[in-house]
């Protein structure tokens, strides 16, 4: 998950808030005699204030001890026959403002993202979270189990949704006024996927580097896997990818009229890594012919010729991100994942089986718009009042930022640009790795700039970022509206926002 500007402030904003009576209708242990259909509440106990150690942490739970007094409610969900969905509710024992807010998870991960609950809870949500149906870290869970692929893809977060909502209401005798999703990475693809599968669910979401293009991604980082597993000499090693990181960045920053380390338009950037083939020059200041051809390999996006859908290289400016094996530890074994289990329901299939054009069709007929969060039309998410805000590192090695702009493309020819913008927009952010870290700004609240613009009709145009190195912040940057960049002004200092203005290039 991404983590937000929060702590203290965020929970002194909280305390500012108009607080609901916390008279309950329903008391905090008599919620676990509450009949809902599919669901057995397992839980329901009124924890005190800074007393919460979530489970196996290990009796440390010092991260959760400024959180408030709460009720938490643990519960399964079983919509099919097959399913087993494990949720948590946390209802604020004080201070309620009124809302809800549920989070989001990582990759394969099935476990309740208890840190994301707490940030939520800080700031006076009513909170939820869902290990989508299964345990553990892989997708090993999906073989002969069709019904749980389904949990993991959506159903999981809309059932735990639709729960919350009715338990909330329980509660405080009241419906929460607002709704909001807030995940990044395969948490960002959730949200995505309940904006285009079930539109009522939330007024808000915000997605961060969404795994939207869940099979491409997959396919990608297994292709480039498997080109380098075979020929180590064709490996980008940290020297080679210092060099070249080095190299695009030298290249491409001044295209956008400031020199800062940071590349603001990575599309601009046309960048060919050839210029560093070594030509008799010494060993460690080049690279050799087939580690060019691995770089070009890395950037390249292609289009399946079966499917005819584009499966994107990463940007220039992620090389710093890059591993031996090209693409993320987490995204190799997240591709790989998703072929052995789900594509083809085989434990025993290895990444040396694996054709990119074949595979990835087969891909797509399995996936069956189950786990991708692809469909363009927003339109019944954007006329019945929800707005979206997507971001992502235009740095991120694990999940190509290309793939949501495509989407967003996408979005906008299908829905047309004024509804669109009236209900989805776009951040991209220059030299932000994935969800958090890199080189560029990359701390910012998405959140409150979705609650402005949900509850008063504030339109974001800009989301100031920061960038820290040891707590002390260093640079601002604002992100602006894709396809719109931070432009300098002429005047002022290149590392505070004042000095930008968001411009279409």
């Amino acid at each position: 998950m991404r983590r937000v500007i929060g702590g203290l402030a965020a929970i002194v904003l909280a305390s500012m808030f108009s607080m609901h009576p916390q008279a309950a209708a329903t008391p905090c242990e008599k919620l676990a005699a509450l009949a809902l259909p599919n669901t057995t509440i397992t839980e329901a106990q009124l924890v005190q204030a800074g007393a919460f150690t979530p489970p196996g942490a290990g009796g440390d739970g010092r991260a959760f001890r400024t959180l408030p007094a709460f009720c938490r409610l643990a519960a399964t969900l079983k919509p099919s026959t097959d399913s087993d969905i494990k949720i948590e509710v946390w209802l604020p024992a004080a201070g309620w403002n009124g809302k809800f807010q549920a989070v989001g998870n990582g990759a394969f991960n099935g476990n309740i993202a208890y840190p994301a609950m707490a940030a939520a809870l800080g700031r006076g949500y009513a909170t939820s979270s869902t290990d989508t149906g299964h345990t553990g870290n892989t997708a090993s869970w999906a073989v002969g189990h069709p019904e749980k692929v389904v949990d993991f893809g959506w159903r999981a977060v809309h059932e735990m949704t639709a729960v919350a909502k009715r338990i909330i209401a329980s509660h405080y005798d009241q419906a929460p006024k607002y709704s909001y999703w807030t995940g990044c990475s395969a948490g960002g693809r959730q949200g995505m996927k309940a904006a285009q599968r079930h539109p009522d669910d939330f007024d808000g979401i915000v997605a961060g580097s969404p795994g939207l293009d869940w099979t491409s991604r997959a396919a990608r980082a297994v292709h480039v896997e498997r080109a380098l597993q075979s020929n180590p000499d064709a490996r980008l090693l940290q020297p080679a990818r210092q060099l070249l990181h080095t190299a695009v960045v030298e290249a491409c920053d001044a295209l956008d009229g400031v020199k800062d380390g940071l590349i603001e338009n990575p599309q601009r950037c046309k960048f060919d890594p050839g210029v560093l083939e070594c030509r008799g020059t010494p060993e460690g200041s080049c690279l050799s012919k087939a580690q060019v051809e691995t770089a070009r390999l890395m950037y390249s996006s292609v289009v399946n010729p079966r499917t005819k859908r584009i499966i994107a290289g990463v940007a220039p400016g992620s090389e710093l991100g890059w591993t031996d094996l090209g693409w993320t530890a987490s995204a190799r074994a997240t591709g790989l994942d998703q072929f052995r289990f789900i594509v083809f329901g085989d434990p025993a299939w290895t990444i040396d089986k694996f054709n990119v054009d074949a595979d990835v069709a087969r891909a797509e007929e399995v996936d069956k718009d189950t786990i991708n969060a692809l469909d363009p039309n927003l339109k019944p998410f954007i006329d019945r009042g929800g707005k979206l805000i997507a971001y992502h590192g235009w740095s991120d090695p694990q999940i190509s930022p290309l793939n949501v702009t495509e989407y967003h493309q996408r979005v906008l020819a299908t829905v047309g640009a004024p509804k669109a913008n009236g209900g989805y927009r776009l951040f991209l952010a220059p030299g932000m790795a994935h969800c958090t870290g890199g080189e560029g700004p990359d701390t910012f609240d998405a959140l409150a700039a979705l609650e402005q613009w949900v509850e008063q009709g504030k339109a974001p145009d800009r989301i100031v970022a920061s960038h820290a190195v040891k707590g002390v912040v260093d640079r601002t940057r604002p992100l602006c509206p894709y396809p719109q960049v931070a432009a300098y002004k002429g005047t002022g200092s290149i590392d505070d926002a004042a000095s930008f203005a968001c411009k279409t290039p």
